[in-house]
């Protein structure tokens, strides 16, 4: 499953330039992720960066787009080709 931003985002910018899928980007309030460009991180690290440098903890999975491991490592080796 790709990861969510939720309404507590304190829009402090440190979440955009860790992914390395460029799924990140602002919205018209918050920092937002776009499913269709988010692996979590599969392919590239063991952790999802944005979750790791997030100072207030308001990134979590999605649960409108969930997808197993194998299914991230396939958007990963798509995006990546």
């Amino acid at each position: 499953m790709s990861l969510v931003i939720d309404n507590e985002c304190i829009n402090c910018d440190v979440c955009e330039p860790e992914c390395p899928n460029g799924a990140i980007s602002q919205g018209e309030d918050i920092y937002i992720i776009n499913p269709y460009l988010c692996t979590e991180c599969v392919g590239h690290h063991d952790v999802p960066q944005c979750m790791e440098v997030c100072p207030v903890d308001c990134i979590t999975k999605d649960p409108l787009h969930i997808e197993d491991h194998e299914s991230l490592y396939q958007k990963y080796l798509k995006l990546t080709q």
